[in-house]
């Protein structure tokens, strides 16, 4: 097996744990290894994977098989991927039984370490993800802020602040993970003392279409007071979050209830798709068809 140096990289760079470069002989630095036989990392950051954005992948793995070895370690009687999973998910689209792979002796925290790494480097990952996947480092293994800015590549402060967005809402979070608002529109709404504000300010940003600056300056004057919040829905309730779980849970979609400030029950349901086909999955559930 000849590996290809690569220069530049994210931080220690996947070159640091032996994993990057191309495999010029095909799979025979490895073995074939029947398909059933692994298994996803349960820690990987990365949390969805659509067939949408694997068809060029499928595609090319039906026409010539997979090229590169996914990285995998022994765990009791299975293997668990170190890097590809993506390929892995594509390998079974693709209808594969058995996938090349290569072995490797890596601790959990080390494979922790490269799956963040992997993903950052290929931008894979939503900002929530990234920011649970800073976390999980910092709780389970006792990584310092510092440590692990060295791992990525990035600042202690950029590592800091996405650590911060964990703090938020989820309605806030769902927003950040479909792409609805950017991490520059969600950051000032951290200074907002309570959940109820957040809210508030989140339906004036949607309302208005506000940027980063002029959320800092809704931020601002609803600190100091001078701005009532008339676009805010009444602050959701313990049943009310339940409901709007039990409709994403139907839907497979996120579920946004707003109420609105009368006496009689009254508001809206806002439900979020990313792409034509979720569209229409969603118009033939409603229909019944």
């Amino acid at each position: 097996m000849v590996l290809k140096k690569t220069k530049g990289g994210l931080g220690k760079g996947l070159g640091s744990f032996g994993l990057t470069g191309t495999f010029k002989d095909g799979h025979k630095g490895g073995y074939e290894v029947d398909i059933t036989k692994i298994q996803p990392n349960p820690n990987q950051p990365r949390k969805r994977f659509t067939e949408d954005d694997m068809t060029t992948l499928v595609e090319s793995i039906t026409k010539h098989g997979l090229i590169a070895p996914i990285a995998v370690r022994k765990v009791e009687d299975h293997y668990e991927i170190v890097a590809g999973e993506r390929r892995w998910r594509a390998c079974q689209l693709a209808g594969l039984s058995k996938i090349p792979v290569v072995v490797r002796d890596y601790t959990t925290e080390e494979v922790s370490e490269i799956a963040l790494v992997e993903n950052l480097q290929r931008q894979n990952l939503d900002p929530m993800e990234e920011a649970f996947g800073y976390q999980y480092l910092m709780d389970t293994f006792k990584k310092t802020q510092e440590e692990i800015a060295a791992i990525v590549g990035r600042s202690r402060s950029y590592i800091a602040n996405m650590v911060r967005l964990t703090q938020l809402p989820e309605c806030i979070q769902e927003d950040l993970i479909e792409g609805e608002l950017t991490v520059g529109q969600a950051r000032p709404l951290l200074a907002l003392k309570s959940e109820e504000l957040q809210r508030g300010a989140l339906a004036i940003i949607k309302e208005k279409e506000l940027n980063a600056r002029q959320i800092e300056q809704l931020v601002k004057t609803l600190q100091a007071g001078k701005k009532k919040l008339a676009s805010t829905q009444p602050k959701a309730t313990a049943e009310l979050r339940k409901l709007m779980q039990r409709l994403k849970h139907s839907l497979g979609a996120p579920v946004d209830i707003r109420l609105k400030n009368t006496k009689k029950i009254q508001g809206t349901i806002e439900v979020t798709f990313k792409n034509e086909e979720e569209l229409m999955r969603l118009i033939s559930y409603i229909e019944g068809e």
